[in-house]
């Protein structure tokens, strides 16, 4: 039975309007298991309406208050847990366990934002001047907007919406509408927990909605994950009208092992993070760097083994190392890319391209691959494949390790392994990338600290979650007060100072 969905919009599920929609596939058969509808102007501008009714009011809840719609919240979803992993596994393909973890890492950041009175909190300065005060305010931006991808469809909603909503802002989530399902059921457990109408709409769309979001002078923030081609075009968009944006893009995330690392340690790493989630991770390792040739042939004869050992299987298959790819798109997308890479002249050592799934000879299934001796001018280096597919380049020394990363175009995450110290600390001051690992493969900060790639990763100062998230979600005054104290001064016709 195809499941129909519906947006959510004013507190109420809101079915489609514009006549159009998209399917909703099931990477494990193809089939096709629910229909979404896609918003066009008129239903984003009736979310941005209700968004800027319900802000005012939201807003002046004082910080204490909205935090505790963010631990009811908790709460809830603390009971949906498994079901919530099921749904969101059913529609993206990564497995069930990768599926908690995709959730984890967003309801982390919304325990981050429950402790939104102390981080809104300004600053203060006592006779600043004689008889003068300054102090700040943190003001809530005003109707948000976030637009999130398919790859963690309950994390970057969740990282996107509980800051701004923590800070008083109402917020519009546009989620990929390749898995809305668990974005939708978050939205609703929100208003379950005591958000107010309005404040969280959720509108499905394609580019008639994002451009709607985007032109709105009611919008004053607008986030952004997906590829980098959209992540800038959103950015010079959002600027030219006005608003502030944060647009996160693609990577090529190098991890780089020296001579004297633990090669367990980093075959490990490598296997995890290159073919967890199917590759669909924009802080999947894709990118092998061994210094020195004795280090790269060991390292390519143990990733050898260990994935030809991989298993795959459905979503929901508990020994599966991970399942199918999102799309057909994205199946063929990651066959193509190998076969560039095969005609570049790289060596294929492990070929991916002929999996099936017994069974399942329509899913969206994908081998691992594997490729050594890439070289740096190739297509499957420079450009982000995102699927199962692992590229060694090798490095003939460190400082060709540390150039590749430094040099890449993406500039999202990087790792080293060593049991060098004097290494480590110099590759973490001088590498050119936003979040750096030193023997841990994926490098994503906790919720408290901030995320956020470099180069052609991000665009805009300022990253996801942690402190950044408040600067982002919030815009400072600046008071300067003095109270009469019964002297007459006079006018003064020069630039005040404090002195």
């Amino acid at each position: 039975m195809v499941r129909e969905l519906a947006h959510l919009i004013g507190g109420k599920h809101t079915p489609g309007a514009s006549g159009t929609y998209g399917d909703v596939h099931d990477p494990n058969t193809g089939a096709v298991q629910a229909r979404v509808p896609l918003a066009g102007r008129a239903e984003t501008e009736a979310a941005i309406t209700d968004a800027a009714e319900a802000q005012h009011a939201w807003g002046e809840w004082n910080p204490q208050r909205r935090a505790r719609v963010l631990l009811k919240f908790l709460q809830l979803v603390e009971g949906e847990r498994e079901s919530l992993a099921r749904l969101l596994s059913s529609e993206h393909g990564k497995t069930v366990a990768d599926a908690h973890g995709d959730l984890q890492r967003g309801l982390d950041v919304v325990e981050f934002a429950a402790g939104i009175p102390h981080l809104l909190k300004g600053e203060f300065t006592d006779n600043a001047g004689t008889g003068i005060d300054v102090h700040s305010l943190r003001s809530p931006v005003g109707v948000t907007a976030g637009i999130t991808p398919f790859n963690f469809p309950a994390m970057i909603p969740l990282w996107q919406a509980a800051p701004a909503l923590a800070c008083g802002n109402s917020f519009i989530l546009k989620p990929s509408e390749r898995a809305p399902s668990v974005p939708l059921r978050l939205a609703e457990l929100f208003l379950e927990a005591g958000l107010p109408p309005g404040v969280l709409n959720v509108v499905n769309g394609g580019k008639e909605a994002v451009d709607t979001l985007l032109a709105d002078p009611r919008v004053g923030a607008l986030g952004f994950v997906g590829s980098t081609p959209i992540a800038a075009h959103l950015y010079a968009t959002a600027a030219a009208h006005g608003k502030r944006a944060q647009c996160f893009g693609g990577a090529k995330n190098h991890l780089v092992v020296m001579p004297d690392a633990d090669l367990d340690q980093a075959v490990d790493a490598l296997i995890g993070a290159g073919y967890g989630s199917a590759g669909e991770r924009c802080m999947a390792i894709s990118v092998a760097v061994p210094v020195g040739e004795a280090t790269a042939d060991a390292l390519v004869e143990r990733l050898k083994e260990r994935v030809g050992r991989l298993r795959i299987g459905r979503s929901d298959d508990p020994e599966a190392d991970f399942g199918p790819l999102v799309s057909r798109e994205a199946l063929d997308r990651v066959r193509r890319y190998v076969d560039i890479g095969v005609n570049e002249g790289a060596e294929l050592v492990v070929d991916g391209r002929g999996f099936t799934l017994p069974g399942h000879e329509d899913g969206f299934f994908a081998g691992p691959s594997l490729f050594d001796r890439v070289a740096p001018q190739m297509r499957v280096y420079r450009e982000e494949i995102f699927g199962p597919v692992l590229c060694v380049v090798r490095a003939a020394d460190y400082e060709e390790a540390l150039r590749l990363p430094s040099e890449h175009p993406y500039g999202n995450g990087v790792a080293i392994f060593t049991r060098d110290g004097d290494t480590a600390r110099d590759f973490t001051r001088r590498v050119n990338t936003g979040m750096i690992g030193v023997n841990v493969p994926i490098p994503v900060p906790v919720a408290y600290h901030t995320f956020g790639g470099w180069k052609r990763s991000g665009y805009g100062d300022l990253g996801q979650h942690g402190p950044d998230a408040i600067r982002f979600y919030t815009r400072t005054k600046t008071v300067t007060s003095r109270w009469p104290s019964g002297t007459k001064e006079g006018a003064s016709f020069t630039l005040p100072t404090m002195g």
